[in-house]
C-alpha cells in the first residue's frame, strides 16, 4: 500500500505495490461544452496530481463515450449517460461497473448522487475501499431515505466547515484534506502592476453576495466580475445594479484571461451570504485560493469555510456578511495603502504554499486510503 511523508506530501511509490485509484465525478464533465465547474475542476486537479504518484484514472459522464489523457491521468467519459429524474447533475451509466472493477480504491466526488451510492455498495460487496468528498449540490438519491454515511470507508472533507456541516465532527472516519492550487500556474508576475480594480470570480448566483459587492463600489474603486450566469433574471438584475458604475462583466474567461485578472487585481473578493439557497454557501472558496496564490490579498465574508483561508489583517480581510459598507471600507483601505497591500499579497501566497498545494492534498488522501 502507499505511504505518505510526515508532512502529508506524497512520496514516489513502487508501481508494483501502488493501488489503482479511480475518481468518480458524477457531475457533468463535458469539454465539448467548454465548461468545467468548480466541483469538476477540484476532482480533475486532484486526480491529475495523484496520477504523478500512483496509477490513477477519472470517470465522468457526458453525451458521448470517449477517452483522453491529461498528463499521466486517464480520463474516461461514459456516455450517453442517463440523467436520474432528468437532473443534469445526476448522471449514471451501467458502464461504470466496468471501471469500478479495474480499481483498488474508489474516490467519489459527491455523496448525494445515485452514482456515488451505487459505487459505494458495489465496492463494499466486492471488498474495495471507497471514499467520498462532498463538493456541494446533489440530486435524487437513496440518501434521501436512509443515511449512506457508513457505506463509505471514509469521508474526505475539503474544509473543517464541510465536516461540521455534515455532522461529522469528531467521527474517526471523517477527515479534512483541504483544497489545492497549482502554484506553478497560479503565481504572481512582478512585471504586472496592481490596479484599483477588485475582482470577483465565481458562479453568478444569489448566495455569492454579488449584489452587496456592487453596492460597495464607490468613487476611486472599480470592479471586475468573472463568472458564468446561471439565472438570466438574476444576471439582468446585477447588470441593472451596475449601471453608472465602473463594473466589467466577463462571462467567457478562459484560464489565461483569469490568471491575468488575478495578477492585476487590487484584491479578490468573495462576499458570500447565508440563506440565499438551501445548501452551504462555501465549502472551500477555491477562487480565493487561486487569487492568493497569485499574490492577491483576499476579502471574504465571515461565512462558512472562508475564515479558514483568510486571516484578517494578515493575508486579507474578513468582513460581516450582507455588509456593503464593510466591503467598501476594506477595498478602499487596500487601494490607499499599496505597500501594505503588497505585503498582504505575499502573505497570501505563503498561506497557499504552506497549506493548500495539490501534492499536500494528494499525500493526505493516499495516507487515508491506506490507513
Amino acid at each position: 500500500m502507499p505511504i505518505a511523508s510526515a508532512n502529508g506530501v506524497a512520496k514516489k511509490r513502487d508501481s508494483r505495490s501502488a493501488p489503482r485509484v479511480l475518481h468518480v465525478v458524477p457531475a457533468l464533465f463535458d469539454r465539448e461544452d467548454g465548461i468545467i465547474g468548480g466541483a469538476e475542476r477540484y476532482a480533475l486537479e486532484l486526480a491529475r496530481h495523484m496520477a504523478e504518484e500512483v496509477p490513477t484514472s477519472l470517470v465522468a459522464f457526458g453525451r458521448v463515450e470517449r477517452r483522453e489523457r491529461v498528463g499521466k491521468l486517464q480520463v474516461r467519459v461514459l456516455g450517453p449517460a442517463h440523467y436520474v429524474r432528468g437532473q443534469r447533475s445526476n448522471p449514471i451509466s451501467v458502464r461504470l461497473v466496468r471501471e469500478l472493477l479495474r480499481a483498488d480504491v474508489v474516490h467519489c466526488h459527491q455523496q448525494h448522487i445515485l452514482a456515488s451510492s451505487l459505487s459505494a455498495l458495489f465496492c463494499r460487496f466486492s471488498r474495495r475501499r471507497v471514499f467520498v468528498t462532498d463538493l456541494g449540490g446533489g440530486g435524487w438519491d437513496l440518501s434521501a431515505y436512509i443515511s449512506t454515511d457508513r457505506w463509505f470507508n471514509g469521508h474526505l472533507h475539503i474544509s473543517q466547515y464541510s465536516r461540521h456541516s455534515a455532522g461529522h465532527r469528531g467521527k474517526p472516519w471523517a477527515h479534512v484534506i483541504s483544497g489545492g492550487v497549482d502554484v506553478d500556474k497560479f503565481s504572481p508576475d512582478e512585471s504586472v502592476s496592481r490596479t484599483r480594480t477588485a475582482l470577483f470570480v465565481g458562479r453568478l448566483l444569489p448566495h455569492k453576495g454579488v449584489t452587496y459587492l456592487l453596492d460597495a463600489i464607490g468613487p476611486g474603486l472599480e470592479l471586475e466580475i468573472v463568472g458564468r450566469p446561471y439565472d438570466e433574471q438574476y444576471f439582468q438584475a446585477l447588470k441593472r445594479a451596475a449601471v453608472g458604475k465602473p463594473v466589467c462583466f466577463r462571462t467567457d474567461c478562459d484560464d489565461a484571461a483569469l490568471l491575468a485578472a488575478y495578477r492585476r487585481a487590487l484584491c479578490v473578493v468573495l462576499p458570500s451570504v447565508y440563506g440565499a439557497w438551501g445548501g452551504p454557501p462555501e465549502l472551500l472558496g477555491q477562487t480565493l485560493l487561486e487569487g492568493m496564490a497569485c499574490g492577491c490579498p483576499a476579502i471574504c465574508s465571515n461565512v462558512a469555510s472562508m475564515p479558514e483561508i483568510v486571516e484578517d489583517g494578515v493575508n486579507g480581510f474578513v468582513v460581516p456578511p450582507n455588509d456593503s459598507d464593510a466591503l467598501q471600507d476594506r477595498m478602499r483601505w487596500l487601494a490607499e495603502h499599496p505597500e501594505a497591500a503588497l505585503r498582504m499579497g505575499r502573505a497570501a501566497r505563503t498561506t497557499v504554499l504552506e497549506r493548500f498545494t495539490w501534492p499536500q492534498v494528494v499525500g493526505r488522501c493516499l495516507a487515508i486510503y491506506a490507513s
